[in-house]
């Protein structure tokens, strides 16, 4: 009767004759009563500060290891190492590269002057057009968090076979600013970024910033942000740059976490089209625009008050890989 009033909440055959043997005996408490146990000593300061030394000394040591070593339960160890130590299991994050001693110079120095003109400019973050170039795939993995799903207790885990990128693709050229796109376009076919298209990519850019931007253009006040590409830095290109007064500012090499185009616009560009099957060159085209036109505009803003913070946390990092830390800058 009691497993079918509460099913897998019923208490066992075991445990049921135990409490009516209880109440027989004349017992009228449901709570556990008081007794006689071993005391709680096992976080001690002497134990919390071995257990601090052990885990400092090897940081990949498991809380079973740790456990095992001082001879406690491993509920008690994993208290002392969250409630008490205040630590956290952490997976590594993957990083572009292992940057040497010069390389976080660099960015920490690029990071410092890009405060510098915001601080001494108000209207500066507001003048950088910034772009990038990107591939953009007929199919693309679903992220894990894309693929997981909602599942009951005895239902088995959703699988999905391995796949790969599909080998049909086409690179996408943005540029935008703090308002949104400013300029946009795809490869054409049998085309490759060198300096000849990238100096035509530039020409195109101008004449929309003539036709979006008006006040910019008749200040001559843009900025432009590009990373260092051959195609980015070829003479032609910066002879073109320079005799149309183009003002220049330098992204730092093999820094990700610090261009818009990768941590903010691409990845959110990309997303929505993960997991989709596009049947033709012209069908990846135009979902990549619809996507790219689908974005707000509060989102740029928001991306630009992020690029600022970001230099922030490349200095306090000294000029080390930051995406992920927890830093706080009144430390």
């Amino acid at each position: 009767m009691l497993q079918k009033a509460y099913g897998k909440s019923c208490l066992s055959k075991t445990q049921t004759y135990e409490w009516y043997r209880a109440f027989k005996e004349g017992r009228e408490e449901v709570q556990d009563l008081p007794r006689a146990g071993r005391p709680s000593m096992v976080s001690t300061d002497e134990n919390i500060e071995k257990i601090k030394k052990m885990v400092i000394d090897n940081r990949r040591l498991s809380v079973r290891e740790v456990a095992h070593e001082v001879e406690m339960s491993h509920m008690s160890v994993h208290n002392i190492l969250t409630e008490v130590l205040g630590m956290r299991r952490a997976a590594a994050r993957l990083v572009l590269k292992e940057l040497n001693f010069l390389q976080k110079e660099h960015r920490k120095a690029v990071a410092e002057d890009m405060i510098s003109r915001a601080s001494s400019h108000f209207t500066f973050m507001k003048c950088i057009i910034t772009g990038d170039e990107t591939w953009v795939y007929e199919y693309d993995m679903q992220t894990s968090q894309q693929s997981s799903e909602h599942r009951l207790e005895n239902e088995p885990n959703p699988k999905k076979p391995r796949q790969s990128r599909w080998k049909i693709k086409v690179m996408l050229t943005v540029f935008f600013d703090y308002r949104g796109v400013v300029h946009s376009e795809f490869l054409p076919d049998g085309q490759t970024v060198n300096k000849e298209y990238y100096l035509s990519v530039m020409r195109r850019l101008r004449e929309n910033i003539r036709r979006k931007q008006p006040d910019v253009w008749k200040n001559n006040s843009s900025i432009l942000h590009h990373d260092n590409a051959p195609s980015h830095t070829s003479i032609f290109v910066r002879e073109f740059l320079a005799k149309n007064s183009t003002n220049v500012i330098e992204q730092a090499p093999y820094s990700p976490d610090m261009a818009p185009c990768d941590f903010f616009l691409f990845p959110k560009l990309k997303l929505p089209l993960r997991g989709r099957r596009f049947e033709s060159i012209e069908a990846i085209k135009q979902n990549s625009q619809n996507e790219l036109n689908a974005l707000p505009s509060s989102g740029f803003k928001k991306c630009f008050e992020e690029w600022e913070k970001r230099w922030r946390m490349c200095i306090v990092s000294d000029g080390a890989y930051f995406e992920g830390d927890k830093i706080n800058f009144d430390d």
